[in-house]
């Protein structure tokens, strides 16, 4: 029985040492471009139907946390493009629409916003 707790625990050790979190600086700028999302005003679009900016964040941090058990995501760049960009499932464009201009897809906003924050 012994054995058998100890190969369960080693196990899961080892399952969580294959998920790979986002560096520390790349974490920051995800986490500020999700705050601007968030407290913008604008909405979100996925897969035809509009969000709010907290709804954005929260979807969009599950796939982040997905592309990091996957290992596929290693800078905010990549986030972008793998993960805040296009449905998974549908493949469509996020679209961010702030008041009453025309909406923007997610990439181009999110990517204005991070050239944003990275030249503060």
């Amino acid at each position: 029985m012994m054995r058998k707790i100890l190969a369960l625990v080693f196990a899961l050790a080892c399952a969580g040492v294959q998920a790979a979190p986002l560096p520390a600086a790349a974490r920051a700028e995800v986490e500020a471009l999700l705050t601007r999302l968030q407290s913008s005003g604008c909405q979100f679009n996925r897969n035809g139907s509009w969000y709010s900016g907290a709804d954005a964040r929260s979807h969009l941090l599950r796939k982040l946390e997905y592309l990091e058990k996957k290992d596929l995501v290693k800078s905010a760049d990549q986030f972008i493009d793998l993960g805040a960009s296009s449905s998974s499932s549908s493949g469509k464009p996020y679209l961010v629409r702030c008041g009453a201009a025309a909406p923007v897809e997610s990439k181009a906003w999110l990517s204005a916003e991070l050239k944003a924050i990275r030249a503060h």
